[in-house]
């Protein structure tokens, strides 16, 4: 459809690499960490806020934390900066399109996700 954008499109331009990511964290941007409770308590980076997208996740299914956005709402106004992360980056890339088509402006996903957060830390990528 002309003048619309496609989905990808849309990751495209709201995407940042690990790097970036950390340099905008703190200063102009804060951290969205959109994996399951259980995995954040294990290890995650100083400073972020959890709210999972899914309410489980099972080798059968994944069901949608049907109060995502409305959680979401609560803690980040839609003209904040924020960036949406997991643990590889799939995940974050659906939060961010329902954060987007929310009405939250200025969101973006996290490539590579919480690894590739690690992997930038030790200076591996």
């Amino acid at each position: 459809m002309e003048g619309q954008s496609s989905t990808e499109d849309i990751i495209a331009t709201v995407t940042v690499n690990a790097h970036e990511a950390r340099s905008l964290f703190g200063s102009t941007h804060r951290y969205l960490d959109v994996r399951l409770v259980k995995d954040f308590e294990k290890e995650h980076v100083e400073g972020a806020i959890n709210v999972p997208f899914y309410s489980s996740v099972t080798p059968q299914e994944k069901v949608k934390n049907p109060l995502f956005v409305e959680q979401v709402s609560e803690l980040f106004a839609k003209d904040e900066h924020f960036f949406v992360a997991c643990r590889s980056g799939v995940r974050s890339k659906l939060a961010t399109l329902a954060l987007f088509n929310a009405g939250f402006k200025n969101v973006k996903n996290m490539a590579g996700g919480y690894l590739a957060w690690m992997k930038a830390e030790s200076g591996e990528a």
